[in-house]
């Protein structure tokens, strides 16, 4: 199981609270730049936090396949029959490194970032290649 780490789902609802903060503040002050900055910002974190509350875990791995989140905050079982490929996408650009897991089932490609993971990408694909790919 994979899921979101605590301190990120920290940190973004610590952003929307920063946000919501800076858009009373501008409203009280009567800045309407500020307002229209702000507000965006706190419901995009918001909603950013709010999934990662509601559906933490990104995959899980059992015996018959892999669940992942699909959508904002639905779930969807895929079984290890089904899975096309597990890949890893690795990226240098401007000096840094990236990873996304890449999962291909055929009619949909998941993608995973580490930090919806909470661990390496490439270390995934190889559990779940060791477990039933």
């Amino acid at each position: 199981m994979w899921k979101v780490r605590r301190e990120l789902v920290a940190l973004k609802i610590l952003g929307a609270v920063v946000c919501a903060a800076l858009a009373v503040y501008w409203w009280i002050q009567g800045d309407t730049r500020g307002l229209i900055l702000a507000v965006p910002a706190t419901l995009l974190v918001g909603a950013m936090a709010l999934r990662d509350l509601l559906v933490p875990v990104r995959l899980a791995a059992g015996p018959d396949g892999i669940t992942v989140v699909h959508g904002f905050a639905g779930k969807r079982h895929v079984p290890w029959d089904d899975i096309r490929d597990i890949t890893v996408d690795v990226r240098t650009r401007y000096g840094r490194r990236t990873e996304m897991l890449e999962i291909d089932t055929g009619d949909h490609l998941h993608l995973f970032s580490p930090h919806e993971l909470g661990a390496s990408p490439t270390e995934v694909a190889a559990e779940l290649r060791r477990r039933g790919v």
